[in-house]
């Protein structure tokens, strides 16, 4: 079940990506010098690698991200009893 969710949530920024890698390509293509052209080229390839990465994460459930950031919530002195906790001060 968790991989049918992680798929539905990861078919939206991978979308998003393939939109811009499209238009990336577009004015890639349209594109006179030819430095620019290759430049255009490697953003679209890494914003696919970027929507294939999602999409894998979203299958597999397997997200670094998430993994960090429960490594991070976690942390045994945040967690400690009477832990000093750091408030913005009020203006």
């Amino acid at each position: 079940m968790m991989g049918k969710m992680g798929y539905l949530f990861a078919i939206a920024p991978a979308a998003i990506f393939l939109a811009i890698s499209f238009f990336v390509m577009l004015a890639a293509n349209k594109a006179d010098a030819k430095g620019l052209k290759t430049f255009g080229i490697v953003i679209a390839v890494m914003l696919w690698l970027s929507a294939a990465f999602v999409l894998t994460a979203g299958i597999t459930g397997r997200c670094p991200m998430m993994k960090a950031m429960k490594n991070c919530m976690m942390d045994k002195d945040m967690m400690r009893q009477g832990a000093p906790m750091i408030m913005p001060e009020k203006k």
